[in-house]
């Protein structure tokens, strides 16, 4: 069992009744539980498995040609992050990682250039392994398209016209990330990545077939979810929640290390705008407004509607080595 309910976009290729009933199903699943697994994305298996084989092989070679490219060498937080170099409230995380976002030039940075335009900037790639370069851009412009979709399917579920987004992913800000989870011995269930809430507008995230260890928190419950083979399971952000006044909500989630002897591998995709574009707010029809919940208020997890300030936001609280090395004048406290 999927733990969370299965959509099949495909059906938004049918009748119109079809479409109308994934959109219905896409706005109920993402107000009531926040996550749902994706099938019928035309994604293809061949490059799905592609990107398993490169992700296995990059984390098989040698660790000096990992840290060739650590993160820490990077300004705009790209690159290898070794195991337990990444913290979730404050807590390390047991997994090691690659950050793979657009190939672009980095921005000249003065005293009056925001700070988030620290994130836009060149990738890091292991020289040992081209092919990885190859399936990351595969799979960006691939699951690009079917986050473009997703959200025109949003809008129009709820009561807004199919390209409210669009102008604020003119220049999208997609990226990547490729996990490693080693197993772990543990009396209680140990940290592969803390609970948290996403900070984008929607994640795409494929996990090896078969594999749990993803825990979703729905009525102060954790939730276990296995998406169906070759599916793709599908999370709001915090974006999101500001777009809708809350009545989509940006959902706890964390992964529990596997047991020893067992790794887990996951691709999580994210969909981002502009790094300057302000989230458009939609105006919801009176019924869907009246169960709106208003956007969540957490002193310690300000939400912010450009997009860049909320990912810059969880970039300085997730890697303080690459602040410390990088940017020391962004050190929280400085």
């Amino acid at each position: 069992m999927s733990g969370i309910p299965v959509l099949d976009i495909s059906l938004l290729n049918g009748t119109p009744e079809q479409q109308a009933a994934f959109r219905d199903d896409l706005r109920r699943a993402t107000h009531e539980v926040g996550f749902f697994s994706l099938i019928g994305h035309g994604v293809p298996a061949e490059l799905i498995e592609r990107a398993y084989a490169a992700a296995r092989a990059f984390f098989a070679l040698p660790e000096s040609h990992k840290l060739a490219i650590e993160n820490v060498k990077s300004p705009h937080f790209r690159g290898y992050t070794r195991m337990g170099g990444e913290r979730t409230l404050g807590r390390v995380d047991i997994r090691e990682q690659i950050d793979i976002g657009a190939e672009r030039t980095a921005v000249p940075i003065d005293v009056d250039t925001p700070d988030y335009w620290v994130l836009q900037g060149p990738n890091l790639w292991p020289a040992a392994l081209p092919e990885l370069r190859e399936v990351a851009e595969e799979w960006i412009a691939r699951l690009d398209e079917v986050g473009t979709r997703l959200l025109r399917a949003w809008a129009e579920a709820l009561g807004a016209p199919s390209d409210t987004f669009d102008a604020a992913f003119a220049q999208p800000s997609p990226y990547m990330k490729i996990a490693r989870y080693p197993g772990v011995e543990a009396e209680q269930p140990a940290q592969g990545v803390g609970a948290h809430k996403d900070l984008g507008v929607l994640t795409l995230l494929s996990v090896e077939d078969g594999k749990a260890g993803l825990q979703v928190e729905k009525d102060g419950e954790w939730i276990d979810v296995t998406p169906p083979s070759g599916a793709f399971i599908v999370n709001i952000g915090e974006l999101l929640e500001i777009a809708t006044g809350g009545y989509l909500k940006a959902t706890l989630h964390r992964v529990v290390s596997p047991a020893p002897g067992v790794e887990r591998i996951s691709i999580p995709y994210f969909h981002g705008p502009a790094l300057d574009a302000t989230i458009p707010t939609i105006d919801l029809p009176p019924t869907l407004a009246a169960e709106a919940r208003g956007v969540t208020q957490d002193p310690a997890n300000p939400l912010h509607a450009v997009f860049g300030e909320n990912w810059l936001k969880s970039r300085l609280r997730a890697h303080p080595n690459v602040v410390e090395a990088q940017h020391p004048r962004l050190l929280v406290g400085a």
